[in-house]
């Protein structure tokens, strides 16, 4: 039987919509009459729940995959982010489209309509997600605090008072921010208007370090728009400017060329992964909803995922790419390759670098040794290391967010270069854990069937806050990098949701007259299995290229098998 609330224009949550949604109503329909522009100008400024997927997802994973994606690959992939927003932003057309089609809940209609095993392991996935996720966002914020804008305030202090420090007050601007949004309509607009100022000021502080760059001739234009086209390759190999370089290491080529496909390949999981997570799958239509949205405002929600949150990330995510590409790329960081050159002296590398650059060589040398070598590596045994393995350890450490602010010293200048930097990392930090707290509300309230009960969503949405008030405790130095592993384990619960999306928009008993019909119908299906099937690829290989991939194969088949016993059941029960 076909859902009644979706045969009805008027679904029984909306029976009587806010004033302020009939307005907004009457002005998409008045500009529609007026014409493109107007109805452009009108979008603009309805815009919302775009920017709020904007906020969570120009984070530490954003620019972790950016940063790392220079390192590795130089302009070779800068291609890749902008095609994993592409799908992203399909997916979320699409649930936003059921959403505001039927006027349902999304996490009630999956396990009514669908498959509960879907709706529960959507909703538990994206909790995961949220509390892991967090640690990260403050670690990162905290470094751009202490390393980037105030450093000589903290110079000095001792790392647990740094960190106790930092925490409080990331945890306390976000508390404000969130506490906000429950205030009523004036709530929810603040909170968006601060949300869209932070997206801005993090765009316009890599946009600036760009054209700064590109003023003083630091950036080659015509490789990086070769940059923009696909080349699926460098998921097996390294990239060509790489290549030369790792043949100098003569019989341990292949080591080097390993290693570099293994971070390569597990930097473009991040980066595909941290385009469109999968709490930002649960965010977008309760944001909307939250706004009294419906089917009249599917186009407006379309420009808005295009707008809002499409063009301030491709932007955001390019200009930190072809920054680290242009300092890091091919380069040794500097510093390192001098540290067992005798006779060479270089500027004073940092001990987490150093740390970094040795397991670089002592997994060198253990290759050389054999795995059956107990000898643990000392000083001298990485100084006696060709050059040329050197060089090529000192190219691949991780870098950090202060790493690339230091790079650009001498093209930015040093004050402009720090603080511009410290701006856009600390805006990308507190705009996600604003948001990861924002779904963790809505997530719990959910879960527990009490979706308008205030105080439910508050205590939901601090329990990210806590985990990541603990992210600069454990995760201190690498704080960029650490986004990495959070990445790969987000991308495994990626698929759940995409397909999840797919069986809704295919759902007569969900969707009923608002399904899509003929040629529409047909372009939705093969846009989300294209995106759901990369999603899919992107999960088995992080899964792959993890510590333990029986494990994950293993969890990953239970829940397929779950989630179609439940599903066969409900079909004999019918």
């Amino acid at each position: 039987m076909d859902n009644p609330a979706a045969a009805d224009p008027t679904p029984d949550s909306q029976v009587a919509p806010p004033p302020q949604v009939e307005a907004d109503r009457e002005l998409i329909r008045s500009s529609r009459e007026q014409g493109t522009l107007s109805l452009f100008g009108a979008f603009v400024k309805l815009s919302g729940p775009g920017w709020l997927q904007s906020a969570i997802t120009l984070g530490g994973g954003s620019l972790a995959g950016s940063l790392y994606l220079g390192v590795l690959a130089g302009y070779g992939l800068m291609w890749l982010q902008p095609l994993a927003m592409i799908m992203g932003v399909i997916m979320l057309s699409a649930i936003g489209y059921v959403t505001l089609s039927t006027g349902e809940r999304p996490f009630k209609a999956i396990n009514e309509h669908v498959n509960p095993v879907l709706g529960w392991g959507w909703a538990i996935a994206t909790l995961m997600a949220n509390l892991v996720w967090c640690m990260p966002q403050f670690a990162l914020g905290k470094a751009a605090i202490t390393q980037n804008l105030f450093p000589e305030v903290f110079a000095g202090m001792p790392a647990f008072q740094q960190n106790l420090i930092c925490s409080a007050v990331l945890l306390f601007v976000a508390g404000t921010v969130i506490w906000f949004y429950d205030s009523g309509s004036w709530g929810i607009k603040l909170f968006e208007i601060i949300l869209k100022l932070m997206v801005a000021a993090v765009v316009i502080s890599f946009f600036g370090v760009v054209l700064k760059m590109t003023s003083e001739g630091a950036l080659d234009w015509n490789a990086i728009f070769q940059g923009f086209i696909p080349n699926f390759r460098l998921l097996g190999e390294p990239a060509d400017t790489l290549k030369p370089i790792l043949q100098t290491t003569g019989e341990f080529a292949q080591f080097w060329t390993d290693l570099v496909v293994r971070d390569q390949q597990n930097v473009m999981i991040t980066a595909a992964a941290t385009a469109v997570g999968i709490n930002m799958t649960f965010l977008l239509p309760y944001s909307m909803l939250a706004k009294g949205w419906d089917k009249d405002f599917r186009g407006l929600a379309i420009f808005d995922l295009s707008t809002g949150l499409f063009i301030p990330f491709v932007l955001a995510t390019s200009c930190v790419v072809l920054s680290a590409a242009s300092q890091f790329h091919a380069q040794p960081q500097a510093g390192l390759f001098e540290l067992y050159q005798e006779g060479m002296e270089g500027p004073t590398p940092s001990p987490t670098m150093v740390k970094n650059y040795n397991g670089l060589l002592d997994s060198r040398l253990k290759q050389e040794w054999g795995p059956d070598s107990d000898r643990t590596p000392t000083d001298e045994d990485r100084a006696a290391l060709p050059e040329a393995d050197r060089r090529v350890a000192a190219m691949l450490v991780k870098r950090d967010a202060d790493n690339l602010a230091n790079a650009l010293q001498n093209i930015a200048g040093k004050g402009f270069a720090q603080k511009v930097f410290g701006l856009g990392v600390l805006g990308m930090a507190i705009s996600t854990i604003v948001i990861l707290m924002l779904i963790n509300g809505f997530t719990v309230c959910e879960m527990l069937g009490r979706p308008d009960d205030s105080q439910v969503r508050r205590m939901g949405a601090f329990l990210p806050g806590i985990t990541g008030f603990l992210g600069p405790f454990f995760w201190g130095q690498a704080a960029v990098y650490l986004a990495v592993p959070t990445s790969m384990f987000g991308m495994v619960l990626l698929p759940i949701a995409y397909w999840t999306f797919f069986l809704m928009m295919n759902s007569k008993s969900l969707m009923g007259s608002y399904m899509p019909v003929g040629g529409k119908r047909l372009l939705w299906n093969v846009l989300m299995i294209l995106a759901a099937g990369l999603a899919t690829f992107g999960s088995y290989w992080s899964i792959r290229n993890s510590a333990n991939p029986f494990v994950g194969y293993s969890l990953l088949f239970g829940f397929v098998v779950l989630a179609s016993l439940v599903g066969l059941l409900r079909q004999l029960k019918r």
